[in-house]
């Protein structure tokens, strides 16, 4: 069979080096991938974005499945377009997307259904919001409302970063459309954990825990950026915090939505902060997987991912059940010169390592250009690296790092610390 996945990121190169695995696979495409995903030989990329396009595409290919990796073809309603087509796709429609695609939208959502999240408040007006600043104090989180490549959101610690966050967003338009309303909330303190889940409308199947590392430098400091990497699982998720996040926060936003009149089909990716007393609160929702954690995820998942995917869009996900890894995953990102802010382009990459068992590079901000692998992107590559403990998956991951080279790379070292207190 033949199966498109949706994207050109980190998230979707490994999507496709899991769905490639299946020995039912007779060529998976990735629309319109990266340099990593052009050098995979059971890869071929498609240079196609227009969604209509696409959708011709899988008619004129005969593809049996189509997987969507990002948010911005989701929010554009590429679910509902292919739906309406009789193509068979994996991913929420454009009305369940939007918690996501409007974080106004998801904390009203919260709210209305009890789902524990922070106190917040939603602005366009720029008076409004500084008067609230000043009202509440920092620390203080400002969110730009719509889609910002995880990049719409500062923890300010100080006013003067909460009111200059502001004026990014709201007077200087930094985020476009996506800042033209914000939303403040309280600061919550604790430790992030990762909750990922597919959901086939009825049936929800949890997969593998893990924790993302947001800040740009060592000790979650700098910059916060789409995330520079991820562990897999993530300890702070005992067994028991696992059922209550399912109790408290899962069971009840599928429900939600249902009752809202949204069947919600899809990944759907509760970013989690569990406080000193062990209670979760909902930081975000995200309806697809994370990236970096897919990458730390798939490389533990044992189970035929096709064959997850097929009763995810068959609405059977409560036939399967998914078999793990035993091992830690620890995936690094490798960023380029002037990330997170303005990232150089072009820059050669050299010294990425063949697979082996225990390490895998995969790539995100990459492009083939003159038969030389350059720099295309923020983020550029991730290395997973696995081993018995979270300190030896960080070892292994570190020596393949050690061995990638290009101009102003920037990494952190100190990926998975959280899991090697625990």
């Amino acid at each position: 069979m033949k199966i498109l996945v949706v994207g050109s990121g980190g998230r979707e190169h490994a999507l496709a080096w899991k769905l490639a695995q299946s020995e039912r696979i007779q060529m998976v495409y990735v629309a319109p991938g990266n340099g990593g995903t052009a050098r995979d030989q059971r890869l071929v990329n498609v240079n196609i974005t227009d969604l209509h396009e696409l959708a011709n595409f899988v008619e004129s290919e005969g593809i049996s499945l189509t997987v969507v990796g990002p948010e911005t073809p989701l929010a554009g309603g590429i679910v509902n377009l292919f739906r309406a087509r009789g193509l068979k796709i994996f991913g929420p429609t454009r009305e369940a997307a939007q918690l996501e695609s409007s974080k106004d939208f998801a904390k009203a959502f919260m709210q209305r259904h009890g789902i524990p999240t922070a106190k917040y408040q939603t602005f366009s007006d720029v008076a409004q919001a500084h008067a609230y600043i000043d009202a509440n104090g920092a620390p203080i989180v400002i969110k730009a409302d719509g889609l910002a490549a995880g990049k719409g959101v500062v923890v300010a610690l100080s006013l003067e970063e909460a009111h200059r966050a502001v004026d990014d967003m709201l007077a200087d338009n930094r985020f476009g459309d996506a800042g033209a309303r914000i939303v403040i909330e309280e600061f919550l303190a604790g430790e992030e954990a990762s909750f990922i889940v597919m959901c086939d409308g009825k049936n929800i199947l949890p997969l593998a825990t893990s924790q993302d590392h947001k800040r740009l430098k060592d000790n979650d400091e700098g910059p916060n950026t789409g995330g520079m990497g991820a562990y897999s699982p993530a300890p702070i998720v005992t067994p028991a915090m696992h059922a209550r996040v399912m109790r408290e926060i899962i069971n009840p936003t599928i429900a939600g939505m249902a009752k809202d009149g949204i069947v919600f089909t899809g990944f759907l990716y509760a970013g989690l902060m569990i406080d000193a007393a062990g209670n979760p609160r909902t930081l975000e929702f995200n309806c697809r997987m994370g990236d970096p954690e897919t990458q730390p995820i798939m490389s533990r998942l044992k189970t035929d991912l096709v064959a997850v995917m097929e009763h995810a869009v068959n609405g059977t996900l409560d036939q399967i059940e998914l078999e793990w890894d035993r091992r830690t995953a620890v995936g690094v990102v490798l960023a380029a010169d002037g990330y997170p802010d303005a990232p150089l382009k072009g820059a050669v990459i050299d010294g990425i390592p063949a697979e082996t068992p225990e390490a895998i590079t995969f790539h995100a901000g990459t492009a083939e250009v003159d038969g030389q692998l350059v720099v295309s992107g923020g983020r550029v590559l991730c290395v997973v690296g696995l081993g018995d403990s979270v300190k030896l998956a960080q070892k292994t991951a570190y020596e393949v790092v050690d061995q990638i080279r290009f101009a102003g790379m920037q990494c952190r070292r100190d990926i998975g610390w959280r899991g090697l207190k625990h």
